[in-house]
């Protein structure tokens, strides 16, 4: 499926993934965290399709459940006690709870930005802050680019030295060692290298000189202001929900969740609404091509 959010104007993508990741990071209520949760998740899959999916099961879903374990062993804080170790040491309800808070809120986080470097390419980014900084814009494309790229660039390398029987799969224990550190190092001389190239092909581009114009294929139209003005109105009612402490919640010394009203119902209404805005555009595309379709 053709991704239509991030066919949408790179200010309007940029500010989605902006407020989405702020959010995630300073909301703990479980509401708002199941809400970030679904709407990271179903976007991650429906933007990289199956790999995705395995990735989240087989990687991010371990991982939550280790350091939801970890937290309570190493954190003793709250007043309802379940049990004790074996040191003595109490393993309590309050810290079980912000452990597994805090291991949805990690993984969330990294959901978002997996759909980030998704959808906000380089070219995207320079476009932004091209003008305003453009050597830290330049940099910061280039590090966000980093771990995809170099993961590319790393089996390429390691497939090549395979073919020579140079493969950390092949040989003895200490040989691959030093086959793993081979292509580490030709993997750092690439990278170091490439950076340069980079560097010098932008420098004589003329790239941050003062009046250098630039292509850009971006046109700021109708719908972006409308889906930037809808995405204004729910993130500033999800901002004022967090400002007055309709979506907080205490774990310690014990637990304490914000009541719930119809204002707290109204703020949820927004944020799932803003977490799930790219899946409803994605599949109001989908509709509308099938319709086109069907009357052909």
């Amino acid at each position: 499926m053709r991704d239509s959010f991030a066919a949408l104007h790179p200010a309007v993508t940029f500010g989605y993934f902006v407020s989405m990741i702020a959010c995630s990071m300073l909301v703990m209520h479980p509401v708002a965290q199941a809400i970030a949760l679904a709407g990271a998740f179903s976007y991650s899959v429906l933007a990289k399709g199956a790999k995705a999916l395995r990735f989240n099961l087989f990687y991010l879903l371990p991982m939550l459940l280790i350091m939801a374990v970890m937290n309570p062993a190493f954190n003793h804080q709250g007043v309802t006690i379940l049990f004790y170790l074996k040191s003595g040491n109490p393993v309590t309800l309050e810290s079980i709870l912000y452990g597994v808070a805090a291991a949805v809120m990690f993984i969330t986080v990294i959901l978002w930005f997996s759909c980030y470097n998704a959808v906000m390419t380089s070219d995207k980014f320079i476009y932004l802050f091209g003008r305003v900084i453009p050597a830290l814009s330049l940099v910061l494309s280039m590090v966000l680019r980093f771990v995809p790229r170099y993961i590319v660039q790393i089996k390429a390398i390691s497939y090549a030295q395979r073919s020579i029987g140079r493969d950390m799969s092949q040989g003895s224990l200490w040989r691959r060692a030093r086959n793993g550190i081979h292509i580490l190092s030709i993997m750092t001389t690439w990278a170091l290298e490439n950076g340069m190239e980079t560097a010098d092909s932008m420098k004589s581009r003329g790239y941050g000189l003062p009046g250098r114009t630039s292509f850009s294929i971006f046109r700021f139209d109708r719908r972006d202001g409308i889906l930037l003005a809808i995405m204004a109105v729910l993130a500033f009612t999800m901002g004022a929900g967090m400002m007055l402490g309709t979506v907080s919640m205490r774990f310690f010394p014990s637990l304490k969740l914000a009541p719930v009203t119809g204002w707290s119902g109204a703020v949820y209404a927004a944020y799932a609404l803003l977490c799930m805005l790219p899946v409803m555009i994605n599949l109001q595309e989908a509709w509308k091509w099938k319709r086109i379709e069907s009357k052909m």
